[in-house]
């Protein structure tokens, strides 16, 4: 027996998925454990042992491998709870991170900021100015050196470094994405100096043009690299004390993983990790039911995430935003929000309600949970209205108090609004739905999408609760939630459906159509490197496939847009072709007609993403037919809209429910690990998966319906 285990690390719950190659799929999940995340992880993978009826050191000494999601480096991020790093660049170039390039100042900002312009501040560089340091070097941008490092006066500015208590040197220079050869030596330099030091170079972590980005990716990076380091070194260290001979892997925001090891290095490509197990895991899950458009919505203790599948294929991005940063990382887009179940409701200065971003966390918890916390979350306004019940969550191991809940309710938001505590609990409910049907809107809409045309699925601990709400604020008429065994736990079990992905990339601006040649060139240089670091994850693949890309542009542009590139041997129709495709999806991104040829197209940058396919892919089980219609478990008083209040609405045992059972809303399912509310005028269908899809009703009477 060969076990494969996923675990998603969040802020508020840790979820583990495991399967084996005999079809069994169990989950399990347990309260985070900050700030040591790793206790949360032993206390779950517990649990699984637990449900096979075994030791935690006879599941591990059998597991294939372990794929790892966390937010701790995010987390850290966004917190700027990082250690202080120092910055070593070209002279003449230090101040470009704190200029920003304008950018600094309206990215990663929401519309209502931007408008007031004058009340934009770049207060949030990176490093303090005395820990950004300049060396004589310069290398022009063909790669040529131009100018020879100045060693002595390299050594200096790494010593003034390390005396002041640097913990770690990100090191950056100008065109070094052409020519490695000056970043290389000052990372030997580092070394002579401090051998321990954690040293990260743009020129492997963001091998792209323009500088602020790479310089900022880079320090990133390096701010994250120890932690990451430290932490993954000691929960490798203590899987191995219990008996795990298989790989720990890291799940990275492309939608890959990456051996522990190997991670610290490029500390900037997990800052996704948990964000994208989903999409991962809802692209494996549409192969299954033969959905090819779908939106992936994870709705956990902290936040709702959403993401896309088109035709099959999660969609990517080449960038991402943090603290108002561009960061080079290739990603899956998954667009994000503080809107989980522990988010916080609030009153603004102008008396309207809101909801998150704020959250509750593990400790001290919604009020509900009697940790502490006194802030009403939408996990109390879920107890209020009936959706939840007393006995809790995590199969009953996390008892709710209702008093707890009606008494943070009516302090914070019912007394204030001149409301009843059912009516501000029906708000929140209300608000939550409204504010993520927003952000779906802003993922698919944006993309060029119509959300008709998807299939919504909805999972996390929170995600079937709301699901029907956000999903009818976008329009869209068919809502999967995944339960069976993986419930709450799905991006887990994206994690564990992961295979190991890597992508290298170098920025060589060219004119279109370009020289074969030299495009064949970087393609095969990248597809190497590629190559051997999947070499060096210590895993077997069944297949490895490469795939290229290409970052093209308009002249005169900064509107990139990724386009495939077919695989080599390169042609003039080949590049042709490419760059048609780059004006087809041009045109459904800015809309029909908003390219122009005749300004001449620009390729900047030249990718490639490897694929090595592991041999487990984790589906989830058949369950058996219904042979008679669904009977509930019990009745109670639900609330789920306002207007005819509370409701007798029948509850059913998840565990007692059967493929082709049709259950008619308003109704609620309860599953060990979360809630499905089935609202009034919709019908919910357990199909062969044990997946309940939540559609309008169309006033059928089908057998079996309940």
């Amino acid at each position: 027996m060969a076990y494969v285990i996923g675990v998603d690390v969040g802020g508020t719950f840790t979820d583990a998925v495991l399967d084996d190659d005999a079809g069994t799929v169990i989950a399990a999940k347990s309260p985070s454990t900050p700030p040591d995340y790793s206790r949360g992880v032993l206390d779950v993978l517990e649990l699984l042992a637990d449900q096979l009826g075994t030791s935690l050191q006879e599941m591990l000494a059998e597991t294939h491998h372990i794929a790892h999601g966390t937010t701790s480096s995010l987390n850290a991020l966004v917190m700027r709870n990082v250690p202080p790093v120092g910055f070593l660049t070209t002279k003449g170039h230090r101040d470009s991170i704190f200029i920003m390039n304008v950018e600094g100042r309206y990215l990663g900002r929401a519309p209502h900021e931007l408008q007031n312009v004058l009340g934009q501040a770049k207060d949030h560089g990176l490093v303090p100015k005395r820990h950004a340091l300049e060396v004589t070097e310069r290398i022009d941008r063909d790669g040529n050196v131009v100018v020879a490092l100045d060693e002595d006066e390299a050594r200096a500015a790494i010593r003034s470094l390390i005396a002041d208590g640097v913990a770690a040197i990100a090191v950056s220079l100008l065109w070094s994405f052409r020519n490695d050869v000056h970043e290389q030596r000052l990372r030997e330099l580092i070394a002579d100096e401090d051998p321990d030091l954690f040293v990260a170079l743009s020129s492997e972590v963001s091998p792209r043009i323009r500088e602020f980005a790479r310089h900022a990716t880079t320090i990133m990076s390096t701010q994250i690299g120890p932690g990451l380091r430290d932490y993954l070194g000691a929960l490798e260290s203590s899987l191995r004390g219990n008996g795990l001979t298989g790989p720990l892997l890291v799940m990275q925001s492309n939608g890959g993983a990456v051996a522990a090891a190997e991670a610290p290095a490029s500390a900037i490509s997990t800052v996704g990790s948990v964000l994208t197990g989903g999409v991962v895991g809802s692209a494996a899950l549409g192969r299954q039911l033969g959905h090819r458009n779908i939106i992936s919505t994870d709705v956990g203790g902290t936040t709702f995430l959403a993401g896309l599948i088109v035709d099959g294929e999660p969609v990517r991005d080449t960038t991402t935003v943090i603290n108002h940063h561009p960061i080079n990382v290739p990603t899956l887009r998954v667009d994000a929000i503080g809107s989980g179940g522990g988010a916080i409701a609030w009153l603004d200065s102008g008396g309207n309600l809101r909801i998150g971003p704020r959250s509750a966390q593990a400790v001290p918890g919604p009020a509900c949970y009697g940790g502490g916390g006194t802030e009403p979350t939408n996990t109390d306004a879920n107890l209020v209205l009936g959706i939840l019940t007393e006995r809790g969550l995590i199969g009953g191991r996390k008892p709710l108090s209702l008093e707890l809940a009606r008494q943070a309710i009516d302090t914070q938001i019912a007394k204030p609004l001149g409301l009843t505590v059912e009516e501000a609990a029906a708000a929140i409910y209300a608000v939550q739905n409204a504010q993520t049907g927003d952000l779906l809107r802003k993922t698919v809409v944006e993309a060029g999408h119509d959300p008709r045309g998807f299939v919504l699925y909805a999972f996390g601990g929170a995600g079937p609760a709301h699901c029907a709400g956000y999903a009818a604020e976008v329009g869209v008429g068919e809502v999967v939630v995944p339960l069976g065994p993986v419930a709450s736990a799905f991006s887990a079990f994206g994690l564990a459906s992961s295979d190991i992905v890597l992508a290298a990339e170098l920025s060589d601006p060219t004119v279109v159509p370009f020289d074969p040649a030299r495009a064949e060139h970087n393609f095969a240089v990248l597809e190497q490197r590629v190559r051997d670091g999947l070499e060096r994850q210590g895993v077997r693949f069944e297949t490895v496939e490469l795939h290229r890309e290409v970052d093209m542009r308009y002249a005169m542009q900064l509107a990139e847009v990724t386009t495939p590139v077919a695989n080599g041997p390169l042609d003039i129709a080949a590049i042709e072709d490419a760059a048609t495709a780059f004006e087809a999806r041009y045109a459904e991104l800015y809309g029909k007609d908003a390219g122009f040829r005749e300004a001449g197209i620009q390729a900047i940058t030249f990718r490639v993403r490897g694929v090595g396919v592991l041999p487990f892919s984790p589906e989830l089980p058949l369950v058996p037919g219904a042979t008679g219609p669904a009977e509930p478990a019990a009745t109670r008083p639900v609330c789920l809209d306002t207007r005819r209040g509370y409701v007798d609405t029948p509850v059913y045992d998840y565990r007692e429910l059967r493929a082709g059972h049709v259950l008619t809303g308003p109704a609620i399912v309860e599953v060990p690990t979360t809630t499905v509310v089935v609202p009034g005028g919709t019908t919910g269908t357990v199909d062969g998966l044990g997946s309940l899809t939540i559609r309008p009703d169309r006033r059928e009477d089908p057998v079996g319906s309940a």
